[in-house]
């Protein structure tokens, strides 16, 4: 006997019919959102990269690869990236602290909770916030509010002079670079911290059984549980060194030897109109952040190969 053919409407009214239209339902709005204001404008900002066009987009010309030329070799544009190796230098004691203060705080010492929130409370400031607090700490001063800023006025006391801290090219970066790692190392912290404890206390326990030390635990233990997060936030850590805009922009506006890609990038587009150099900028970080990525995911990947090797040997009860 022939089946009979149900109707779009009947199908609609059974499980798999209300199951599919709920999940579209739900992604409906999501996915609109991030066609709108993600997948639309970044083809736009491709497009626009390969033309010469000011904000309104006043009579645009097509250059081809022009911009892209002139990203790579004109100092001034493609240079400011230098600048990005601070920020990576610090990203990186920024994830080995995060990692040490997280290990330290999942031990059983008094007050832990209480550390926990005052090092994760800068993470959740805002940024404009942040970089006014550090302005008035970091600052020669104004001569209007104020003469020097909170640490001048303590060397003053101790009878040092006063330093240049944010218009001195030679060490304006390393604050901006202190100012970075001090709002964000929470949120690393709370990452790690729940990475942590989502170890087993049986795997701890056997290893106190066969004598091994804090260093061995952590080694053989803490680190590659937790390799998957170590990994993210890597890639986040770089993701930031390489597109840092807020605190830099905010407090020395780019000024004194501390411009990034991403401030040269506002600075082509909103202040001197040079919308399709500014969108090539931004197309060369998008490369850059992905080829980033990719590379770090290769280095925290584990080979294939190792993975049959690894099965056998649980197989056989042996340890990995």
């Amino acid at each position: 006997m022939q089946k009979k053919k149900r109707s779009f409407w009947q199908w609609l009214k059974t499980y798999e019919g209300q199951k599919i239209l709920t999940t579209i339902l739900f992604l409906l709005v999501p996915v609109t959102c991030l066609i709108l204001f993600t997948v639309i404008p970044a083809g736009n900002m491709v497009l626009f990269s390969f033309q010469e066009r000011d904000r309104y987009g006043l009579d645009a010309k097509w250059v081809g690869l022009e911009n892209y030329k002139t990203v790579f070799s004109n100092p001034d544009y493609f240079m400011t990236f230098k600048n990005s190796i601070y920020y990576l230098i610090g990203s990186f004691a920024q994830q080995a602290l995060a990692l040490l203060l997280a290990s330290i705080l999942c031990s059983k010492i008094k007050l832990r909770n209480f550390f926990k929130g005052v090092l994760f409370f800068p993470y959740m400031m805002n940024g404009v916030a942040v970089s006014l607090i550090f302005m008035r700490f970091f600052a020669l001063g104004d001569g209007i509010v104020t003469q020097t800023g909170t640490v001048n006025t303590i060397l003053q006391q101790l009878g040092m002079d006063p330093v240049k801290f944010l218009s001195d090219p030679s060490i304006a970066n390393y604050c901006l670079v202190f100012i970075s790692i001090w709002r964000y190392i929470g949120f690393d912290i709370v990452m790690y911290i729940g990475a942590i404890q989502s170890i087993s206390s049986d795997i701890y326990e056997a290893a106190d059984l066969d004598g091994a030390n804090g260093w061995q635990r952590f080694r053989y233990i803490v680190f590659p549980s937790i390799k998957p997060i170590i990994s993210l936030q890597l890639i986040l850590a770089i993701k930031g060194a390489v597109s840092v805009f807020e605190i830099p922009y905010i407090i020395t506006e780019g000024k004194f030897g501390t411009s990034t890609f991403v401030i040269k990038t506002h600075e082509t587009g909103m202040v001197f109109q040079k919308v399709g150099l500014a969108s090539a900028m931004a197309v060369v970080l998008l490369i850059i952040i992905i080829i980033v990525t990719l590379i770090q995911k290769h280095f925290f990947k584990e080979s294939d190969e190792d993975k049959p090797s690894k099965k056998k040997k649980a197989q056989n009860g042996e340890v990995a």
